[in-house]
């Protein structure tokens, strides 16, 4: 099973064709994902159309509902380890697509984001067709090895990840929005910084490796994720 490959041919689907899944290979997939924080409590459901209230124009017929218990970083492990989910969907042919504008109809506490998922048609694209921010501009000096991370998909494709290459790796840190955009983003874009790790660790699986340092540089506008080896 190649996920990395799916990286750069990945889409977001929002069209979807009403057709019965294997849901347990599906299961068989997260329960052997890796966690970006292994003390961070998380669980899922796989919910029909009809068991959510969606907010967007277009529906899916399954979705999965995330939850997780709120520690440090629990956004970005989330974003982390279901975004490695999202790849190996692509992977059997499955489309996928994170959704922040839709929550299940029957209220749990720590749920976190849906991710629409089911068999479509439109599902891959061009590597020229993603609209990412230059390499340049996701951290201090062009790194070709960022590339996974800089084709990762994000809210509104607000793409907040900043890399600073440090003695053995990189510090990652989060673009602080505005006053206005932070209101939309304030959950939203730390999954979307595990969802940019997830890439980088699936083109990395051998050597990846994450952690929360205490003597960070500090960076403004920014605020500090973790620190990375790949």
């Amino acid at each position: 099973m190649d996920l990395a490959s799916q990286i750069y041919e990945r889409k977001s689907c929002r069209n979807y064709l009403d057709e019965e899944i294997d849901l347990d290979i599906i299961k068989d997939f997260i329960s052997k994902c890796r966690p970006l924080n292994e003390n961070i409590n998380y669980y899922y459901e796989i919910l029909t159309k009809d068991e959510v209230s969606v907010r967007t124009p277009w529906s899916a017929p399954y979705y999965l509902a995330l939850y997780s218990e709120e520690k440090e970083n629990y956004f970005e492990n989330i974003g982390f380890v279901f975004q490695q989910v999202s790849l190996f969907l692509q992977s059997i042919g499955i489309g996928s697509c994170w959704v922040g504008m839709a929550s299940p109809k029957k209220k749990k506490s720590n749920f976190v984001i849906l991710i629409a998922f089911g068999k479509s048609e439109k599902m891959t694209r061009d590597r020229s067709s993603f609209k990412r921010k230059d390499l340049s501009k996701i951290s201090d000096y062009e790194d070709e090895r960022l590339v996974p991370a800089q084709l990762a998909p994000s809210a509104i494709n607000s793409q907040p990840w900043f890399f600073k290459h440090s003695k053995d790796g990189f510090d990652v840190y989060q673009k602080k929005q505005n006053i206005l955009k932070r209101q939309v983003f304030k959950n939203w874009n730390p999954i979307d910084m595990g969802i940019a790790l997830a890439h980088l660790y699936v083109e990395n699986e051998e050597t990846f490796d994450f952690e929360i340092k205490n003597d960070f540089e500090e960076l403004k506008g920014h605020t500090y994720t973790g620190s990375i080896k790949i």
